[in-house]
């Protein structure tokens, strides 16, 4: 098993997920599945799309029961077909019913992350923007759906608020209003370490210049439209990291990545990525080829 799957967040989490589905046990599979009983299962992708959680699901089988065989037959990362069979696991039978619904809600969601992300990136193709994604993850799950952003191809902003500055509407309404932009960079400096760049979201050109003045090292274009966009990038002309977000969609991103911006940040990529569709086929026993897929 790699690295992936032996973290230690990664682990808590399954955990988790695996107590509140399974609780004090499966009452269905042990009244009516022989304890003995050996099973092959086919984890079956029916949508097109990016696979990400196979490590993940890997380990929610073999949570429940370590002598589960399971084999991967796509990486990580891959684009797939519908109708691709991904993964097939042998074993107990009472052990693969137990840990199949929680396996599969984490390698579907997964894959829904990674498979949105896939889509945003392939939308910008030929320009200088990256798509980044935002805190806006299910709670509990966002190591994970960081990673599956990054198994799309697009890439990570800060994983939480102790990895950098960025100062946003309400820390300036805390200190006075939008007006503080530079009394809030000047107080960031002033605390900050010297690796870590200040960043600050702004709304109208006339704050673009203002955060320029102040010295912030990264400007985030926040909902304005993309000529405004564009005559930001034009008065920042490299001085800053420009950013753009909300209000980002595949239909416009090809437009907003042509205004020169440096970085895309969205928040569907995490709040509301569709999962993919995987099922888990079940049979009883297994074929010559199974065998050799799992040894």
């Amino acid at each position: 098993m790699s690295s992936l799957a032996l973290d230690g967040n990664v682990l808590a989490i399954l955990d988790l997920a695996l107590a509140e589905d399974i609780g004090a046990g499966d009452v269905t599979a042990i009244a009516t599945v022989p304890g003995e009983t050996i099973a092959t299962a086919t984890m079956l992708a029916k949508q097109p799309g990016v696979i990400y959680g196979l490590e993940v699901a890997q380990a929610a089988f073999q949570r429940v029961d370590s002598r589960l065989a399971f084999r991967a037959l796509v990486e990580d990362g891959d684009s797939i077909e519908a109708m691709t069979r991904i993964a097939i696991i042998k074993g107990g039978a009472r052990s693969i019913l137990q840990a199949e619904r929680v396996a599969l809600n984490f390698i579907q969601r997964l894959s829904g992350v990674a498979t949105i992300a896939a889509a945003y990136v392939a939308a910008i193709q030929g320009t200088t923007a990256r798509i980044v994604d935002t805190r806006k993850t299910t709670p509990g799950m966002r190591v994970l759906e960081k990673r599956a952003v990054v198994a799309g191809g697009a890439h990570n902003h800060r994983f939480g608020l102790s990895d950098g500055i960025l100062i946003k509407d309400n820390h300036l309404a805390a200190i006075g209003g939008p007006d503080r932009i530079a009394t809030a960079i000047s107080l960031a400096r002033q605390s900050a370490p010297h690796t870590l760049k200040i960043e600050i979201e702004v709304t109208t050109i006339s704050q673009v210049k203002e955060a320029l003045d102040a010295g912030a090292e990264i400007i985030m274009l926040d909902n304005m439209t993309v000529a405004e966009m564009s005559a930001a990038v034009q008065t920042i002309a490299g001085r800053a990291i420009v950013e753009a977000s909300g209000g980002i969609t595949l239909n416009n991103v090809a437009e907003v990545a042509a205004s020169g911006v440096d970085l895309i940040s969205i928040g569907a990529l995490t709040h509301s990525a569709p999962s993919l569709d995987i099922s888990l086929d079940f049979a009883i026993g297994g074929d010559s080829l199974v065998n050799q897929a799992v040894s």
